[in-house]
């Protein structure tokens, strides 16, 4: 048998940035050359190699099945999003077949089969697809949510044993939609973000352009597919820019992290992977203090760390330097940037070679109040996030959509072709954040020499007494104790019994001696006091209850309802 070669990362077929009126035309370029998709297993070895010849092929092989399944042009085709061939294949069948492709979320490691089934439903619903597809070993689940929703279900190893009859494609579009995207947060309350051809590419060619693409770059991610950060920057950006990426399922990274960096070790030529914090946190801390890195992971050729998806830590990338620097990482490798599902995907990219570079802001300007003499003077690190991409525009406005000064704080507006068209069928929704050509992207920020500063969500702000309170704050504040980790909190308002509200802060607990649980509330209040200057709420909860988003982020809205609701059920106080 012979052995697996992957795709090359440099290729004689010159490179386009993404400068095409379609996504089944990038496609079609992209097969004129050797470049390709490589998938590798839970250790990091290559499993499965896939170029971009033989994936056009495949998909066009789909296109034709569905058509003589009766799919129809604006069709949504769901597509359970799991990293491999078959996805791809189908992804891009739906595409050449005039339908959109709609990703949903794989199973969580948490919330079970009734949590997923409500889950798929919830967006089945939402997006109303003729189809269903899903692999075979979750035809259970999957095909439960579709029966429930009245969606045709199908396993699609068994969709692709059926006949391929050629037949006419219909004519794509670039005004047209190409693809329905759930952005993070919507497990409950879906928004479809409908993107045309001509917004995500133009997205995409600003990926090549801010990260200033070279012949011998390729991809290495992670990143789950139904995640805009997977999906369009590590899946339809490479394809549309001729990029070799390798990849390794997400639930693979999450059991041996550590193997993400080998495939970086082992990539040819120069690497681009992104990951949010989280990722760059838990493989610091799984370097052992007794295991040198240098021997095991050769991490020079790194030439772009991206991070992206929640906020940027500084401590944790300092960590992470601290732990690889001597595999030859360089912290200029980090990348800052930007975006959202609702902007396609990239709003602003640190230019590459600048690194994090950070400002300290007083709490009192984060806040947006005048300074406590009575306390004493706090700051936090915010990461420089980089400049508004190709064709975007960055504005920071104030509640009346004011357009506010330099390193003032306020809300972040953007503006470009790259825009989303709509949240699918929901033209309220759409007119809330949709204003005159602009987004209102729902995060706070300030920009300073036109780079932007990212400070947080503006509906997780927690405002108690007429003072505003970040919950990242009280979160980090809490993690600084002995025993928590990043995503252990969850920070919120609640009403207190008396009517007042207050913080309430829970966090997964994992010991089990109730006077050690006694002591750590005590602790937590304290911490929490010194932050915020208040009593808090404090509930300890079993290790994996937080909620999570489809990107792996702390979803504290979903947390606070949970709680209310009763469906999180913290560990009793003893009398």
């Amino acid at each position: 048998m012979s052995e697996l070669v992957a795709t090359p990362s440099k290729d004689a077929l010159p490179r386009r940035f993404s400068d095409f009126d379609t996504l089944g035309e990038a496609l079609d370029y992209a097969a004129e050359g050797q470049r390709g998709l490589n998938f590798h297993d839970m250790r990091g070895n290559l499993a499965r190699v896939y170029p971009y010849a033989e994936m056009r092929g495949d998909a066009l092989d789909m296109a034709y099945r569905l058509i003589s399944h009766g799919a129809k042009k604006g069709d949504r085709i769901a597509l359970i999003a799991e990293t491999g061939p078959d996805f791809a294949a189908l992804f891009f069948g739906c595409i050449y077949a005039g339908a959109w492709p709609v990703p949903l979320p794989l199973p969580t490691s948490f919330g079970g089969k009734e949590s997923y089934v409500d889950q798929l439903s919830v967006q089945l619903q939402s997006s109303d697809p003729s189809i269903l597809f899903f692999p075979p070993e979750l035809a259970e689940m999957a095909g439960e949510a579709a029966k429930l929703c009245k969606v045709e279900g199908i396993d699609w190893a068994a969709f692709a044993d059926e006949i391929a009859l050629k037949s006419d494609l219909p004519e794509q579009k670039t005004d047209e939609i190409c693809y329905l995207q759930y952005s993070s947060g919507s497990t409950r309350f879906p928004h479809g973000v409908a993107v045309t051809h001509k917004a995500l590419l133009n997205n995409l060619s600003a990926h090549s352009h801010g990260m200033e693409l070279e012949d011998t770059d390729r991809c290495v991610s992670w990143l789950p597919w139904y995640h805009d950060m997977g999906l369009v920057g590590c899946f339809l950006s490479p394809v549309a820019n001729q990029v070799t990426t390798d990849y390794m399922k997400t639930e693979d990274f999450a059991r041996r992290p550590l193997a993400w960096l080998d495939m970086i070790s082992r990539a040819e030529g120069t690497v681009i992977s992104y990951s949010p914090t989280f990722g760059f946190d838990i493989c610091a801390r799984r370097m052992s203090s007794q295991t040198r890195a240098s021997e095991r992971f050769e991490l020079s050729h790194w030439r772009i760390a991206g991070n992206g998806a929640d906020m940027i830590r500084p401590d944790v990338m300092q960590s992470f330097v601290d732990a690889f620097g001597e595999a030859g990482f360089e912290a200029s490798a980090f990348l800052p940037s930007y975006g959202l599902a609702e902007a396609t995907l990239a709003v602003s990219i640190m230019p590459p070679g600048e690194g994090i570079r950070v400002e300290l802001v007083e709490e009192t300007e984060l806040s947006g109040q005048a300074g406590s003499k009575d306390r004493p003077t706090r700051y936090r690190a915010i990461v420089n996030c980089g400049k508004a991409v190709k064709d975007m525009t960055i504005e920071i406005r104030d509640e009346d959509g004011g357009k506010l000064p330099d390193k003032t704080i306020g809300k972040v507006w953007c503006s470009g072709p790259s825009l989303m068209s709509e949240y699918f069928r929901d033209p309220e929704s759409t007119a809330a954040c949709l204003v005159d050509g602009w987004l209102d992207t729902g995060d706070m920020g300030y920009l300073s020499d036109d780079y932007v500063y990212i400070v947080g969500r503006a509906k997780d702000m927690i405002i108690i007494n007429g003072k505003n309170h970040w919950p990242q704050d009280i979160e980090w504040a809490v993690e600084q104790l002995p025993g928590f980790k990043a995503g252990d909190i969850a920070a919120f308002s609640v009403s207190t019994p008396g009517g007042e509200e207050a913080p309430a802060v829970l966090v997964q607990c994992r010991t089990s001696d109730e006077a050690e649980r006694s002591k750590l509330r005590e602790q937590i209040r304290d911490k929490v006091r010194s932050v915020t200057g208040m009593n808090c709420v404090v509930e300890l909860v079993p290790p994996r209850t937080l909620p999570r988003t489809s990107s792996g982020k702390l979803s504290r809205a979903k947390a606070r309802n949970l709680y209310l609701n009763g469906e999180i059920q913290p560990y009793a106080i003893a009398a």
